[in-house]
Parts: structure tokens; sequence; C-alpha cells
């Protein structure tokens, strides 16, 4: 997901009010005006008196030349880098994404945005919005902050459903209700995660909780934004989360809360295109993995042949972040 931060220098209140009701990551203002930001909501502030200051964490790049391309791959290591150029001719902007990250642009519309975000199927890692024009900044964050952001789910074929015996598992409590079809991505190995369906079902055990993900034990990975994974363990509320629907689409969650309590567990092994994939779930009728066909099948239902839907990747994970390493996760 990318950061998106809105300019409000000229100081403009309706800016800020929609910057925070949209969702947007951060305002630009003047130093002057941090404090008016902070009496209208909480969020961060980029300013010479700013929660990320000029100079120390935020810089500003002018590109007149190509040589200026490796400095700024050098101030990107430690700071985030606004970069500015007359002509992107001289300096394409898959060059600088294709090297490093927290690279920031100004878009001042919303196809500026669609082709900053989409660069090299990666994009930038920030966007500045500087239209004034409050209907159209929201209208730009939301669609960034959308679910117009996609991931490539396969097919994992089900070889073998096995009871094991008790372990500690986590439920993700969001607070966004998910719908048909939408889930988590949960996994063994942060190679292969599987897509676990919402509580949103209607079963004749316990009522639906459509904002909840029984996620699976504290060893599994779950996907967050920005590519990575983390240990459920590490959960917790204020978190994100990434959710995920049949089609790919992605989508940001807030976490409300997490419940960790002791049930019997259920492992899951099958076959995805780069070979042999796992997930232990609870052992139980209203956990459920998504089919190719987008409908929701019990884990207690699983049988070999069955096809369920995944994401799988060739690197590794070192922190929760992609490397290109030898590891072998069994």
């Amino acid at each position: 997901m990318k950061e998106i931060w809105v300019k409000a220098d000229p100081w403009e209140k309706e800016l800020v009010t929609t910057a925070l009701e949209s969702g947007a990551d951060a305002v630009l203002v003047s130093g002057d005006k941090v404090a008016g930001v902070k009496e209208l909501g909480l969020i961060k502030t980029v300013s010479d008196k700013g929660d990320l200051k000029w100079g120390e964490d935020v810089v500003c790049v002018d590109i007149q030349s190509a040589e200026d391309e490796e400095e700024i791959v050098k101030l990107s290591r430690r700071k985030k880098v606004v970069v500015k150029t007359r002509d992107w001719t001289i300096i394409p902007l898959e060059n600088l994404v294709a090297q490093t990250g927290n690279i920031f642009v100004e878009v001042d519309d919303l196809e500026g945005a669609r082709t900053a975000a989409g660069i090299l199927e990666k994009g930038v890692d920030g966007l500045i919005i500087t239209e004034r024009n409050p209907i159209l900044v929201r209208e730009i964050i939301n669609e960034m902050k959308s679910e117009r952001q996609t991931i490539d789910l396969v097919k994992l074929k089900v070889d073998n459903i096995r009871p094991l015996g008790m372990g500690d598992r986590v439920c993700v409590d969001t607070c966004t209700v998910m719908g048909l079809g939408e889930g988590c991505l949960v996994g063994n190995s942060s190679q292969a995660l599987f897509l676990v369906h919402a509580e949103s079902i209607d079963n004749p055990y316990v009522s639906p909780r459509p904002f909840r993900v029984n996620a699976g034990p504290v060893h599994a990975y779950i996907m967050v934004p920005g590519g990575k994974t983390r240990y459920l363990s590490e959960v917790g509320a204020g978190d994100e989360i990434i959710k995920v629907n049949a089609t790919g689409r992605l989508t940001a969650l807030v976490v409300g809360r997490v419940k960790i309590e002791r049930r019997p567990l259920l492992l899951i092994e099958a076959t995805g295109p780069n070979g042999p994939v796992s997930t232990i779930l609870q052992n139980a009728e209203t956990i459920r993995l998504v089919d190719v066909e987008g409908a929701a099948i019990s884990v207690v239902k699983l049988k070999p042949g069955d096809e369920v839907l995944g994401h799988v990747e060739d690197a590794g994970r070192h922190f929760g972040h992609k490397i290109k390493e030898t590891i072998t996760e069994k």
C-alpha cells in the first residue's frame, strides 16, 4: 500500500479535514500550522516542526541531470525522498523505482496518481497530492486506498488433511465487515499463503462474525501492507493486515482485537505451482478456505483433490521482507 500525503500548504483547513476523513497518512503544512492540524485530528505532519521533519526525515531533490540519480539512491537509504524534475525524460522514474525505495512524487490528478503507483508493477512508495479541490483529493485518496490493488492468486491442490493436537490459535478481529470470498492470506511458509475465509457465513453452531478471520496458530505468517508478512503472534490492536478477495483485490484493514486461545488443530497439505505447501488451522466446521470458484469451503469437508486459492512467491523472508536467499521451510 502506498503512503498518501496531502499538501495543505498554503493552509487550507478543508484539505486537512479531507485528508483525515479519507485515511491519508500525512499532511504537508508550514511549521506554524502543525498545532492546527492536531486540533482537527491525529495524523502525521510533514514540516520543519512536524512529526516528519524536512531535512531529518524527508528531503526534496530537484533533478537537474542524470548525475542526481546516484545521490537520490544514497539519500533514500536513510530518508524519504521527494523527487521533482521539470522533465521526466532526463531520469525516467522507472530507474529510481527499480533501484531503491522511499521514493515520493507529487501528483496533481487521479491519472498521475495511477501512473506513479503502477510503475514497474511496484510503483513509487509515496504520493503527495497537490490538488487543492477537496472533492478531487478525496477521489484520489479513495482510489489509491481502495481495492484496485491486486495480488496473484493460484490454485493449491489439497493432498492431505490430518488432525493434530492442541495449540494456540489466533483470531484476528478487524474494524471492517468482510463478505463472501473475502479473508486473509495465512500459511506455514511465507512462500505459500492460503486464503482463509472470514467468519461471514451463517451456520447452525455460532453466529457469524464477519469482522473476524480465524487465522491459524501463533507461528503462522499473515500478509500485511507493503507486501510484507508478520507472525500472527505479533499482530495486535491498531496494526494493519491485508484483506484479499477471491479475485485478488487487496484492502488494508485495521485490527481491533486479537484473541489467542488453545484449540484442536488441523494440518492441510497441498501442492502449488512451486511444489508442496501447507498451513495449520483450527479443527472446526466454521473455519473455511476459498475454492477456485470463490466459494467458502469448511476445512472439515476438505478432501484430497480439492483446489483452493492461495498466493505463492519464490523469495524467502527476513523480518517480513522479501529477500533473495536460499531458505528452506518445511
